[in-house]
């Protein structure tokens, strides 16, 4: 089992991690920052222009119609037993009597689910994939899978889109456009971007070839189911004729047929809702983990799936390999990485999961002291986010420290993969960014072709993108400067997690 304790140490304080030659990270400097300063609040839409009008009252079904839409049944059984209409007492009656059964099955739902009683704000915060969503300037980020353009969404609600062969920055506003938790660029598809918004699922079809910087919010789809929100995760199937989206007060996934705006549910009870998905890169499976200390995996064939409890709490974060036949994920209040193994079936075995019965340990993260030329620096903690390079030849991990321990520090640990014919983790280093800067999000170019490429979003509104150079197993990976060597052979150089 590969533990930090084989890690080498951190690097200094204020050494930039630039890129990785054969095994050893190097310094430098990053390219992009967007700092908060910079960044207006959010804007309200109910904070704008409305005071200033004289009121005007719709009818009692528009209401019910808009609230249905909004909210749900109890948004509809609302409006009922507050409206004001005359020769209403019986409807609102009964209204009043059903709006307060629901609120009492509500409060013994909230009992065993905790998280719904978290206003939607606190909620996006607890299951992003971002480190401090709500703080920082940084929400979310997104390559797109077939080119170098990447989406950034920001505190202020606006995404900008960048893209190494234009100077052009599209800046990407809508009214429903409010606490993003997510993004995803549609496979096989050149201007489609996918957004997990508060009340909806924005898709974003933008001209690839437009020199416009503000493109109209006549250019995004709404996609919007009652009792949906807010959405917290998305993701696209490798073939892009699908799109799954995710909400912890839903225990139905939604997958959605974009070009008809239709979606169908894919309901399981229990749970208490839906926080993250992926979609494995071969497209056979989905990871979908739920607010409780359960995790499901479906096969997106006959959609059947299969569930794995937890001990200590629900899975936090998980990442599939490049065929899809492991899935490594993490798991709230655990120091630790877990793998599942996942077979291929045929024939009449055709529709089911395959997966193993039990979850191994590959990575023992638990908190280490290291004694480096600056003082002892102690690195360790649960996981709250990890990312898969395409070749199946890195992993990335972000590890948050324990706020009780001093002296404790978020970090991102790099590990060397293998993943045929047997499974294998090696630790690689970690990585740094400037002086007090923290990790918030990381993500791996998907069609890097001389290694693999990370993108780190850091506290500060800072984005580097840091090349791996690697002998890769695949084939030989070029490095900057000077011809690929072998690592030489040590202790450290020795599978650290084999399955043979």
């Amino acid at each position: 089992m590969c533990s930090l304790a084989l890690f080498p140490p951190p690097p200094p304080p204020g050494d930039v991690t630039a890129y990785e030659s054969n095994n050893a990270l190097l310094p430098a400097l990053p390219v992009l920052s967007v700092p908060r300063e910079a960044l207006k609040a959010p804007s309200r839409p109910e904070l704008g222009a409305r005071p200033p009008f004289i009121h005007h009252r719709e009818s009692l079904w528009k209401r019910c119609l808009s609230a249905w839409r909004d909210v749900g049944l109890c948004g509809v059984l609302r409006e009922l037993s507050g409206a004001e209409e005359e020769g209403l007492r019986w409807l609102k009656s009964g209204s009043s009597s059903v709006l307060a059964l629901c609120r009492g099955l509500s409060s013994l739902h909230g009992s065993l689910f905790p998280h719904l009683s978290l206003t939607s704000e606190d909620m996006i915060a607890a299951f992003s994939q971002a480190v401090d969503w709500a703080g920082c300037s940084i929400r979310a980020f997104a390559w797109h899978p077939h080119t170098s353009k990447f989406a950034v969404a920001l505190l202020d609600d606006s995404i900008r889109v960048y893209n190494s062969s234009s100077t052009t920055i599209p800046s990407l506003k809508h009214r429903l456009q409010r606490n993003v938790a997510a993004m995803a660029w549609k496979p096989l598809c050149a201007s489609i971007l996918a957004v997990a918004c508060q009340s909806c699922v924005l898709l974003w079809h933008l001209d690839p070839t437009s020199l416009s910087t503000r493109p109209s919010s006549g250019c995004a789809q709404v996609l919007s189911y009652p009792g949906h929100s807010p959405v917290t995760s998305l993701a696209w199937a490798p073939s892009g004729e699908l799109l799954l989206s995710a909400s912890p007060v839903d225990t139905a996934m939604l997958v959605w047929d974009v070009s008809t705006e239709n979606c169908v549910q894919l309901q399981w009870f229990g749970g208490g809702g839906v926080t993250y998905l992926a979609w494995s890169p071969d497209g056979s499976k989905v990871l979908a983990a739920t607010p409780s200390a359960v995790f499901r995996v479906w096969e997106a064939q006959m959609w059947t799936c299969e569930r794995w409890p937890t001990i200590t709490g629900r899975c936090q974060t998980g990442c599939w390999s490049p065929d899809g036949s492991r899935l490594l994920f993490a798991v709230l209040g655990e120091s630790v990485i877990y793998s599942l193994s996942f077979s291929e079936y045929r024939g009449e075995m055709q529709g089911q999961v395959g997966g193993s019965k039990t979850a191994s340990i590959v990575a023992d993260l638990s908190e280490t002291t290291f004694e480096t030329l600056h003082g002892e620096e102690r690195v360790g903690g649960e996981v709250h986010s990890m990312v898969w390079d395409p070749t199946g030849e890195r992993l990335a991990v972000i590890i948050r420290g324990s706020p009780d321990a001093p002296g404790s520090q978020t970090i991102i640990a790099l590990f060397r993969t293998r993943n045929s014919p047997v499974f294998e983790l090696l630790p690689c280093g970690f990585l740094r960014g400037e002086r007090g800067a923290q990790p918030q999000l990381i993500a791996f170019h998907p069609c890097f072709q001389k290694g693999a490429l990370l993108t780190v979003c850091w506290s500060t509104g800072t984005i580097s993108h840091i090349p791996l150079f690697f002998i890769s197993a695949h084939g030989p990976c070029a490095s900057p400067g000077r011809s690929p060597v072998l690592a030489s052979a040590s202790g450290r150089e020795q599978p650290l997690f084999s399955e043979l």
